[in-house]
């Protein structure tokens, strides 16, 4: 890094050009005169709030000599923690990231800071400075000595929260990395990682995955609900987490057309007797899972060939604004499946066909989620007016999904795409080529160029 003079020269300069004695410049930065003579001559390192004071005085940016201070006033000599620290967090409230991460890289020199780091670390994390929090979280990670310890592990679990996004390459890279240390992290955070975990391998695709830590988290939130004193604590209350472990084997078993079992797994979180007395907040959990048990029935049973199902579905979901999307989809691969015709229901509910955030009694539903059935939505559109041979309308959904798909980097989004894309070619209008051949660039050049690793 190139300095051509100290922080010293540059307030000496300033002081000489607008011809200032000390104590008028103490005056201007409200610094006590003495105390200014003393950083001059050398004697002592500015504080935090001093070089501030000194920065908006020479009317320059917030920050402007950062990069200097580190070297000339915190690891000239062995760093003070309350100037490093002090000078960390308001690296964090500006927003210089360059600064935060050299200094934050140089304290770790010194492992004796590591506590501290971390504690900083989760004190951006609590203000939402989750980039400043990131920053630190992969300092300590780097360099904590107990491979096994819990400080390790949540640094682990802070950072693949944060490199979580729309891109699938990344989530995937995200989940590889976290998921060995889910074991070490205290009790009260493992039900929400393992919830995290279940929510993007099921985005992935990865339904072998989705069962095996769903009967992980089960297992330790009925330890919880059983013995409090367990320490399994989440955001929520333990049977939220119990039964969501049966909704997602219930979903493992239906994505490999074993209904059976997947209504088997219904029918343990629409009809919870492990429960007694449940509490306001439990019954809102209860209720809402008894709701996704009677749609998820008529759901399996029209998955498994009864067309009767379908009314009773729709009929359902209709005065239920918050599974509408859910449905949808849903009902779309069943009628490519069985080769019903859905027309009047695709218009009762076509506002519901473009991508939005979904909720429902408890909370936004994940993203990760949502943006896995969009995709799939589309592509199951697609294919339903190829069927009916409207080749334009159908191609253009199907390269809609490759668009979306190319956005969040979904491999087997791309490759359903392409696949389909392939069979129907030659119905493809010039308009309808043009612009597949364009996506198909952008694939290309994703390949290429646009791989980033995670944290």
């Amino acid at each position: 890094m190139k300095r051509t003079a100290t922080i010293r020269h540059e307030i000496i300069k300033f002081m000489e050009e607008n011809n200032m004695t000390i104590n008028q410049f103490a005056r201007l930065s409200s610094i006590n005169s003495g105390s200014l003579s003393s950083i001059l001559n050398g004697n002592r390192p500015m504080s935090v709030n001093q070089i501030d004071r000194i920065t908006e005085s020479m009317g320059l940016t917030a920050g402007h000599f950062y990069d200097r201070y580190i070297y000339e006033c915190i690891f000239h000599t062995t760093p003070d923690w309350r100037r490093l620290g002090a000078f960390l967090e308001r690296c964090a409230v500006l927003n210089n990231l360059d600064c935060l991460h050299i200094a934050a890289r140089m304290t770790m020199e010194n492992m004796t800071y590591a506590p501290m780091l971390f504690d900083l670390a989760e004190t951006f994390y609590n203000e939402e400075r989750y980039k400043a929090a990131a920053i630190l979280y992969e300092c300590v990670a780097e360099s904590e000595k107990f491979q096994h310890s819990e400080r390790l592990a949540l640094c682990h679990y802070r950072l693949f929260i944060h490199s979580l996004s729309d891109n699938q390459e990344t989530n995937w890279q995200a989940v590889v990395l976290f998921e060995p240390y889910i074991e070490r992290l205290n009790e009260s955070y493992q039900l929400d990682a393992y919830q995290n975990l279940i929510n993007i391998y099921g985005s992935l695709t990865q339904w072998d995955k989705v069962d095996y830590l769903a009967v992980r988290m089960g297992t330790k939130a009925k330890a919880g609900y059983e013995n409090p004193q367990s320490g399994y604590q989440g955001r929520d209350p333990h049977i939220f987490y119990i039964l969501y472990s049966y909704l997602a084997r219930s979903t493992h078993y239906a994505e490999y057309r074993d209904y059976e079992q997947a209504l088997y797994y219904v029918g343990l979180y629409e009809n919870p007797d492990f429960i007694k007395n449940p509490t306001e907040d439990e019954n809102i959990i209860i209720e809402q899972f008894r709701e996704w048990a009677e749609a998820n029935r008529y759901l399996y049973d029209l998955l498994r060939g009864k067309p009767d199902a379908l009314s009773k579905y729709v009929d359902y979901i209709e005065s239920k604004e918050d599974e509408i999307f859910v449905a949808i989809c849903n009902i779309m691969i069943a009628a490519n499946r069985y080769q019903l015709r859905v027309d009047p229901i695709l218009e009762r509910f076509k506002e519901h066909l473009q991508y939005r955030s979904q909720k429902n009694q408890l909370g936004k539903v994940s993203e990760h989620v949502t943006r896995g059935r969009y995709t799939r939505l589309l592509a199951e559109l697609g294919i339903y007016y190829l069927n009916s041979k409207q080749y334009d309308r159908g191609l253009s959904y199907i390269l809609d999904s490759l668009e979306f798909s190319i956005r969040i980097k979904s491999d087997n989004g791309m490759l359903r795409c392409m696949g389909i894309f392939e069979q129907f070619r030659q119905s493809a209008s010039e308009e309808i080529l043009q612009r597949y051949e364009k996506l198909i660039r952008a694939v290309q050049k994703l390949s290429v160029y646009d791989w980033s690793p995670v944290v």
